[in-house]
């Protein structure tokens, strides 16, 4: 058999090689493809999405300025008066004041989640790494913040600390932290018993160099899961301070405290309330929806 020949079987048959070879498909990319198959999930991120990008160019969006007064169209039906979704107690557009309403509703949702998602992995953490006292000092403080109602903890200290968009951030940030701080030490408590973490160790490496590129990584997805679902939640919460009156204050428009401005309408002009409540809805339930998404997709023990 000549040169040539040989070469070209020899070809041929890492070409068959390769075909009969099993693709190891990456982690992130068997995720994607397991969140793609979750249709609510799917339509929770594109409602998200949307939702996002409605509020971050609500200035070009918006047909009228939303604290343009008008008196003679007060109560304007949707579709009447050039009025798409009708006009509030004073004369002022709602879907104006509902675009920049979500900016802040979702301004305070995200700015809310990174405090929860912040101080919930660090406390989370540290508790389940260090164990002992720490462990045990962390996790009593997390315990005593448990027993107390969160709507009881965010009401309390939303009037004596007073409202403000910083103030309303944090009060919802600061009380939300404690289920994924239970989670995360959980989920450290085992990994810091695993044979790579028990190797660094051997070697010298730092805790902080451990919990940095060990424990940290390795509690991601649970992390992922929790930031969306903390959006939703964070969104819900400010939603309720501001209908009870203590949270961002008229005249910045918020979804919560447009509903607590309707209250007085329901009968006469449900327009007002309606639309708020279903924009809320809807925040709420698409991030619920990814983040079930996320829980599925990221889950090892899932189906292929």
């Amino acid at each position: 058999m000549s040169t040539s020949a040989t070469a070209t079987t020899t070809r041929l048959g890492d070409a068959v090689g390769e075909l009969r070879r099993p693709r190891v498909e990456s982690p992130w990319r068997r995720a994607a493809r397991r969140f793609l198959r979750h249709r609510l999930a799917t339509a929770g991120l594109i409602v998200s999405l949307l939702l996002i990008l409605a509020a971050l160019f609500a200035p070009a969006l918006a047909p009228r300025d939303p604290l343009q007064i008008s008196i003679l169209d007060k109560f304007a039906a949707p579709m009447t008066k050039g009025f798409v979704l009708g006009a509030d107690e004073v004369g002022r557009d709602l879907v104006s004041r509902l675009l920049y309403a979500g900016r802040i509703s979702l301004l305070v949702g995200f700015a809310a989640m990174a405090v929860t998602i912040v101080v919930g992995t660090l406390i989370g953490l540290f508790a389940g790494f260090y164990g002992g006292r720490v462990d045990a000092v962390l996790m009593r403080f997390t315990d005593a913040l448990l027993c107390f109602p969160t709507i009881f903890l965010l009401l309390v200290l939303a009037a004596f600390v007073g409202a403000s968009l910083l103030s309303i951030t944090l009060i919802i940030g600061l009380t939300s932290w404690m289920e994924l701080a239970r989670i995360l030490r959980n989920q450290a408590l085992t990994l810091r018993e695993r044979d790579y973490v028990q190797a660094g160790r051997a070697l010298g490496a730092s805790n902080a160099w451990l919990i940095r590129r060990h424990m940290l990584p390795n509690t991601l997805g649970t992390i992922m899961v929790a930031a969306t679902l903390n959006i939703a939640n964070a969104v819900l919460a400010e939603s309720y301070i501001s209908y009870l009156g203590y949270g961002i204050q008229p005249p910045e428009a918020s979804w919560g405290n447009m509903l607590n401005n309707a209250q007085s309408y329901f009968s006469t002009a449900p327009w007002i309330a309606l639309f708020p409540g279903v924009l809320i809805t809807l925040t709420v339930a698409s991030f619920n929806f990814l983040g079930d998404g996320l829980r599925d997709a990221l889950d090892p023990r899932a189906r292929r």
